[in-house]
């Protein structure tokens, strides 16, 4: 008997695009693994290549001091890494980190500045783009002021749902800890919770979503309003209300 198989991923910035545009951007592309942990750029330093996740993921995150680096945003096949190009601007404004292993579209930054200046639709799709990666850094700054490590762990977890195409993923308390920017035991007592209430189950660093609806229920309305705000700019359906 045969399976039926998952559709294909695409990364959903180009699937805008008009076909003709598309072909000629990936003409230029190369597709790459991600490697988990692998940092793809660093803050101030120019970028050499630009990635369209595909399957992988990204966080962009920064670091003060001594201090563990701290998650600002997360980029998976709704987006790009190295958007500011559209802008003019050739330096990363954050370090980069591969937080999912996956495949993802590369392209050169020499070759993209030449696109954006063929291609009159990419460089507004970036454009668009930017203003929703503005308003998740916002977001994310006043999440981590205002709201508790519970319902900020929820809103975490289905951001990186979203982008990992699968129900579970490893995720260590440690690494959960420095991305949120809380100590660990804050997760480890939040993480409890969730799987107390059967949203989630974690077991040696694998978490598995159960109840995709009711994480959307636990997690702050922070997770909802960047979802709709992708969906205004670029008409895609948004995350149904907790």
């Amino acid at each position: 008997m045969l399976t039926a198989q998952p559709p294909p991923v695409s990364n959903l910035l180009l699937d805008g695009l008009p076909r003709k545009e598309r072909n000629r951007i990936l003409q230029d592309c190369e597709q790459v693994e991600l490697v988990f942990g692998k940092i793809l750029c660093e803050a101030d330093q120019p970028f050499r290549y630009l990635y369209f996740p595909l399957t992988g993921f990204i966080s962009l995150v920064t670091a003060l001091g001594e201090h563990p680096p701290l998650e600002l945003g997360l980029i998976g096949n709704e987006g790009m890494l190295g958007a500011t190009l559209a802008l003019g601007v050739n330096a990363a404004p954050c370090r980069a980190v591969v937080q999912g292993p996956g495949s993802a579209w590369r392209i050169s930054a020499t070759q993209l500045r030449q696109l954006l200046q063929e291609c009159p639709r990419l460089l507004r799709t970036l454009k668009r783009y930017l203003y929703v990666l503005l308003t998740q850094l916002s977001q994310n700054a006043a999440c981590g002021h205002f709201h508790e490590v519970e319902p900020r762990l929820a809103r975490w977890l289905l951001m990186t749902h979203d982008r990992a195409h699968a129900d579970n993923f490893h995720l260590t308390h440690e690494y959960l800890a420095e991305m949120l920017g809380v100590r660990r035991s804050g997760v480890t007592i939040a993480a409890g919770a969730l799987q107390v209430r059967q949203l989630i189950h974690y077991s040696r660093g694998l978490i598995t979503i159960l109840d995709r609806p009711g994480l959307e229920a636990a997690a702050c309305e922070c997770y909802n309003a960047l979802s709709a705000d992708y969906a205004r700019l670029f008409n895609a359906p948004a995350a149904a209300p907790a």
